[in-house]
């Protein structure tokens, strides 16, 4: 089959990967100048003019993301070298917080909860009974609870130093507002699924050439035909031919691969089927009003000397978070990561401060939550729609349009919620799916 993809993002790279595999011919357009989508590479400047590269926004991988360690290792990405493995650690620089052993489940958790500092007795026991309720109910809940529904008999302590960041940082949400049942699904599979599940899977390079890069590579290496720099501005059924029309070329099927709302304006534009257009435009309308949040990463440096290779006592580092004063909820030590001595990436989820406003207040609370007086910005990066709002009662559009016109992305319906993972897997159902439409 002839396929045309139109986005270059982990989603939309995922499915031409896997489509190729599977015998197809696959055009791909990317409206950017670089692959990656809403996890790229971009330019920083450092403090003495340097020209450094960082991401337009600081990701993490679980060791549960298999879909993507899948796709890492199709392109050739060892991702022994790429991605530092480390146990969950959501500790704070004094030390305090969870920080798991590497052990099988459910000995980890049940080890690491006991170790922690500065959580009594009390706090460790309700969380241990939480988790295994939790367990019991096969990590199910009511479609309309949210994390602190769920949540609302724990201690205050608890809640606000390990649920609040862990849920704002899984589902970019604040626990009152976060769908309980994604919540719970992103924990089965972290913390149950098996060992090593729960490791953090940090990059040690920037995030286009993780993944999009590679890909891109691979895929030019098998004849796929590549497009950086090019939008797609209109889509076009050509009942004579029976097939769809990209810039001036005929496919079998389609694949929308870019944000909801670049989706929603192509079809809103397009030429349809008559029976398939009201179908389409109810796609869109749903597509158009998925709401969103933001996520910032504020780059700073420090001239502090690094001791034993680090500058923070953890490549990553949890903080101490207040929406008011103090919105970061992690800082990255980048030398620990193959990055510049210095560097330190500082990640506000749900971020809902205007840039100036944002970048004080975070340079505030690093220097005093860190140690580091002398910290300076540099940049800082705003993606204001990161993420769809992962409520409970959130509507996101299916992956089917219409005939052999589909979507993917981590918007798209699907278990999982904005992450890396969700615009893999999102990927790989559209491909094996469109594959199955061929071979019916």
């Amino acid at each position: 089959m002839r396929i045309a993809i139109i986005g270059g993002g982990w989603a939309g790279m995922t499915c031409a990967v896997q489509l190729q595999q599977l015998g197809h011919r696959i055009t791909l357009w990317e409206a950017s100048r670089s692959w990656g989508g809403r996890a790229r590479a971009l330019p920083l400047q450092g403090p003495a003019g340097q020209h450094w590269t960082v991401d337009n926004g600081q990701h993490i991988l679980i060791g549960a993301y298999q879909a993507c360690l899948q796709m890492l290792q199709t392109v050739g990405v060892d991702a022994r070298q790429t991605l530092l493995r480390l146990p969950l650690d959501l500790r704070y620089a004094d030390g305090s917080g969870l920080q798991l052993p590497d052990l099988p489940p459910p000995w980890d958790a049940l080890l690491g909860i006991l170790r922690t500092k500065g959580w009594s007795w009390h706090d460790k026991l309700a969380l241990l009974r939480t988790a295994h309720r939790w367990q019991h109910q096969q990590f199910a809940c009511a479609e309309k609870a949210t994390v602190a529904d769920l949540c609302q008999h724990l201690p205050a302590r608890l809640l606000h130093d390990f649920i609040d960041p862990l849920c704002i940082s899984a589902l970019n949400l604040p626990a009152d507002q976060a769908s309980g049942r994604i919540f719970l699904r992103v924990l089965q599979d972290g913390l149950f699924a098996g060992k090593g599940g729960s490791n953090l899977l940090i990059p040690r390079t920037d995030l286009s050439q993780l993944f999009p890069a590679s890909a891109a590579q691979w895929l030019h290496a098998r004849g796929a035909a590549l497009h950086l720099g090019t939008r797609v501005s209109q889509l076009h059924w050509d009942a004579a031919q029976t097939a769809w029309q990209v810039q001036g070329q005929l496919f079998d099927a389609v694949v929308l691969a870019t944000p909801s709302v670049e989706a929603a304006r192509l079809l809103q534009h397009a030429s349809l089927p008559a029976h398939a257009h009201a179908q389409a435009q109810e796609w869109a309308a749903t597509a158009q009003t998925l709401p969103h949040t933001a996520l910032a990463t504020v780059y700073a440096w420090t001239a502090r000397p690094p001791q034993r290779g680090q500058i923070l006592p953890a490549p990553m580092v949890a903080l101490r978070s207040h929406p008011d004063s103090a919105p970061a909820q992690f800082a990255f030590d980048k030398l620990q990561l193959g990055g510049p001595a210095g560097l330190i990436a500082l990640v506000v989820s749900a971020c809902q401060l205007p840039r100036d406003a944002l970048q004080t207040q975070v340079i505030a609370q690093a220097r005093e939550q860190l140690g580091l007086p002398d910290l300076q910005p540099l940049q800082t990066v705003i993606e204001k729609r990161a993420t769809f709002a992962c409520t409970p009662h959130v509507q996101r559009p299916a992956a089917w349009i219409a005939p052999g016109l589909w979507a993917c992305g981590d918007h798209v319906q699907g278990p999982y919620p904005a992450t890396l993972e969700g615009a893999v897997r999102s990927g790989m159902q559209v491909a094996q799916a469109i594959h199955q439409k061929k071979s019916a």
